[in-house]
């Protein structure tokens, strides 16, 4: 086993997975382009896109689970953070799509791969942006358009299943700006539907193929550490700074995926 490359792997599944349980994404915002950049700048490794969504979607598996463990174990009874219908609309729309979305990644190019990452990326900044009109009230006293949000949990699942993320980064912005979702609550139930996103997109990803086994389990064993720690963290931290932090997150990366495109 080669040393390094466990440690450089082990170290982007643990930074991933941290913001996944402090921010409530699955992780893949951040550990694609990091899958992508950082061992091949290190010259450790070199993994075509392909490979990088398939490692980064098992990433978010394992982190999302790992979150949600978290937060349930933090929530009480009476308080759980997590919404259940809003779970079982969303979730169950986002399975599909992203079964779907895994199996048709293995008919696009990379270029392609990207180039969809890159559009989410900037939609979810922008989604970020607006003002969110939501209270901090309990999860079970909040009402919300079901056919919005099973419509929308579709097309984020399809796209999301393509590139191997779970889909949080523009599910948040969505769930905050247009079904005005409490930031909390919305953190706490994204991580569980992510998490259901990531069963469809595991699965798609092995219908399709591309899965470098040892650098899949080097990296998810880094995951499984960093969600419980990010979620402790989240609720000492004020929830503006969650939203700038996510904001701040989606940026950088929505920068970085189109300056390597534009300079293809």
């Amino acid at each position: 086993m080669d040393i390094l490359l466990f440690l450089v792997l082990f170290s982007l599944g643990l930074v991933g997975s941290f913001f996944s349980g402090l921010l409530g994404i699955g992780g893949a915002i951040i550990n694609y382009p990091l899958l992508l950049f950082v061992p091949d700048w290190l010259g450790v490794a070199r993994f075509p896109t392909q490979e990088v969504a398939s490692i980064s979607m098992f990433q978010v598996f394992f982190s999302s689970f790992a979150g949600v463990l978290a937060f349930r174990k933090k929530s009480g009874k009476n308080t759980s953070l997590i919404h259940k219908g809003l779970v079982k609309d969303m979730g169950g729309s986002i399975l599909v799509a992203s079964l779907l979305g895994g199996f048709i990644s293995k008919y696009m190019s990379s270029e392609g791969i990207n180039l969809i990452y890159g559009v989410l990326a900037v939609v979810a900044v922008f989604l970020m942006l607006l003002k969110n009109k939501g209270t901090e009230e309990n999860a079970e006293e909040i009402a919300y358009n079901r056919m919005i949000a099973i419509l929308a949990a579709f097309a984020v699942g399809l796209v999301s299943g393509i590139v191997g993320a779970g889909g949080a980064f523009i599910l948040i912005p969505i769930m905050l700006t247009v079904l005005k979702i409490p930031t909390r609550v919305t953190i706490a139930s994204s991580l569980a539907i992510v998490f259901i996103s990531a069963i469809g997109g595991v699965l798609g990803k092995l219908t399709a193929g591309h899965i470098p086994l040892m650098p899949t389990v080097f990296t998810v064993l880094g995951s499984i550490l960093g969600a419980p720690i990010g979620s402790l963290l989240s609720a000492r931290i004020n929830v503006k700074w969650l939203r700038y932090g996510l904001i701040a997150l989606i940026s950088l990366t929505a920068v970085k995926i189109w300056a390597d495109l534009l300079q293809v």
